[in-house]
């Protein structure tokens, strides 16, 4: 059976062939994907590796976890299923019948407010904003 292990702490923009070269290091058989960001296509700091062997799998944790990789400390450790976040009568926990006590770390949420405080921006434009820094980066590099 395959194990997923979740690779976080990556670096904004890194090569994948660096990467994996360094998942070959401790042995073959490791597939990594990373998750992107569906507006802007840029990274999002993690991926997923599949690993074929329990071993090998216990091998990537121990010999990657918080190694440096592109100025940054990998964090490396076995993926929760999906079929596992599910609760009690095979409902979702994020659904309205949510009966489990496993809650959601709720890191870097945005809320929804309609007075945006002065000099900050308004959160409900930062995926515009974002784009519009791209554009504007991107012409700065052609200059």
């Amino acid at each position: 059976m395959s194990v997923r292990l979740y690779v976080g702490n990556l670096p904004q923009s890194f090569d994948n062939k660096e990467l994996e070269a360094l998942f070959a290091s401790v042995g073959e058989g490791v597939r990594f994907k990373a998750v992107q960001d569906r507006e802007t296509g840029a990274g999002r700091g993690f991926g997923f590796a599949n690993v074929n062997d329990e071993k090998l799998a216990d091998a990537v944790i121990e010999q990657l976890n918080g190694r440096e990789f592109a100025g940054n400390a990998l964090r490396i450790e076995r993926s929760e299923r999906r079929d596992e976040r599910r609760g009690p009568g095979g409902n979702d926990r994020r659904g309205p019948a949510n009966t489990s006590n496993v809650a959601r770390k709720a890191v870097n949420k945005v809320v929804h407010r309609d007075n945006v405080e002065e000099g900050a921006p308004d959160p409900r434009w930062a995926g515009e904003l974002a784009k519009l820094k791209g554009l504007l980066d991107n012409q700065k590099a052609a200059v």
